[in-house]
């Protein structure tokens, strides 16, 4: 196998093979309990059959060493921040993240006498200045939801490094597809398998890949921690990731000529998506992704009710999660960072009239012409 074909691996890593009936595909293995004279196989020890084949492709895609299985993208970032984190420890995010992680730090992290900085990422000053004698990780997005922010991965990697931080990213939104942090230095990658390598809105799952030396320590805290995967959808993400390169390619150009769409439309206040050359770190981008992805992000008009606009799409459909082959719509600040303090929402950028776009793999031109119908009736 090439080492650079990610179809290739998409398709054939990590498959297991039926020995008794030579099927075609990996056999689905649902059992709970093993004999335990002839095997030590337990299901929430992250070593059922379904569960190693799955972690092995995801692994090949993301050239690391080792993987785990969760039940959702949450349950790998609580379960992965935990597994190195104790009292009195110090975590450095990225002030611009998914509102379910915010809402996890902020709420669990005081519980357990765990300090952590939002800072701007991106300011060199600001993240050397938020660097304490106990800090632990740094955690970042690229690109973030819902504003598409790209970050420099080898500097955060050099910058993790020198001060002895152990680096995380969530690449839900690039997927590995479009980018593999790893090779840039960075320690540990997250997915929220339920987007992009599930692709498909029925599967909930979470994913983390790395050094094996890490990935042994988030196991032995993990098995504790309690949030595996089931068998069943285990089966069904490996069935997926099968077609994950053709769908995020497919989304890549789709969204790349939305974003065009968009920007030259007078009704649209300003579209936020890596491809454009009007990102403000486009350049960054090019060098560390493959592609830009298929989700963006834009403002409306002032003038424009962005519920009335979206109740209006026929195509798209107004949906909180993402990344499925099919396209949706929603409001952030209605959903994903429904949670966060309006002011500090809007300080970030998030207004109310900001919509994040996940684009499928529907003809470019139905998907413009729902747009285009839509922004002329309410604009």
């Amino acid at each position: 196998m090439s080492k650079n074909n990610k179809s290739t691996k998409c398709v054939h890593s990590g498959n297991l093979i039926d020995e008794k009936y030579h099927g075609n595909i990996s056999p689905l293995y649902p059992s709970i309990t093993y004999d335990f004279i002839k095997s030590d196989v337990y299901p929430r020890y992250f070593n059922s059959p379904n569960q190693i084949g799955v972690a092995k492709k995801i692994s090949d895609l993301e050239n690391a060493e080792l993987s785990l299985l969760f039940g959702s993208g949450l349950g790998a970032i609580s379960s992965s921040m935990f597994s190195f984190l104790k009292k009195g420890d110090h975590v450095i995010l990225q002030d611009s993240l998914y509102g379910g992680t915010i809402n996890f730090v902020n709420t669990e992290f005081n519980k357990f006498g765990i300090e952590y900085s939002y800072v701007d990422i991106n300011d060199t000053v600001k993240l050397n200045s938020s660097v304490k004698k106990k800090s632990k990780i740094i955690y970042i997005e690229s690109p973030s939801n819902p504003l598409l922010n790209i970050i420099n991965l080898i500097e955060i990697s050099d910058f993790a490094k020198s001060n002895s931080l152990i680096s995380m990213i969530d690449n839900t939104f690039a997927s590995p597809i479009n980018q593999n942090p790893l090779d840039f230095g960075i320690d540990l990658v997250i997915h929220s398998a339920t987007k992009y390598l599930g692709g498909h809105s029925d599967i909930l799952a979470g994913s983390v890949s790395g050094k094996s030396s890490y990935i042994d320590k988030i196991k032995n805290s993990g098995l504790n921690f309690g949030a595996n995967i089931s068998e069943y959808s285990a089966w069904l993400l490996e069935r997926s990731i099968k077609t994950l390169s053709l769908r995020v390619n497919s989304q890549n150009n789709n969204a790349l000529q939305i974003a065009k769409f968009l920007t030259s439309n007078n009704k649209v206040e300003k579209v936020y998506y890596p491809g454009l050359k009007s990102h403000k770190n486009h350049d960054i981008a090019k060098k560390q992704m493959y592609g830009f992805g298929g989700m963006l992000s834009f403002e409306l008009k002032s003038n424009i009710d962005p519920i009335k606009f979206v109740q209006d799409l026929k195509i798209i459909k107004p949906t909180m999660s993402l990344a499925g082959v099919e396209s949706t719509i929603t409001s952030p600040a209605l959903s994903s960072h429904k949670k966060m303090d309006p002011e500090i929402r809007r300080a970030l950028g998030i207004s109310d009239n900001l919509l994040r776009f996940s684009v499928g793999i529907e003809n470019f031109e139905d998907l413009v012409l729902d747009l285009d119908k839509s922004l002329t009736k309410n604009g």
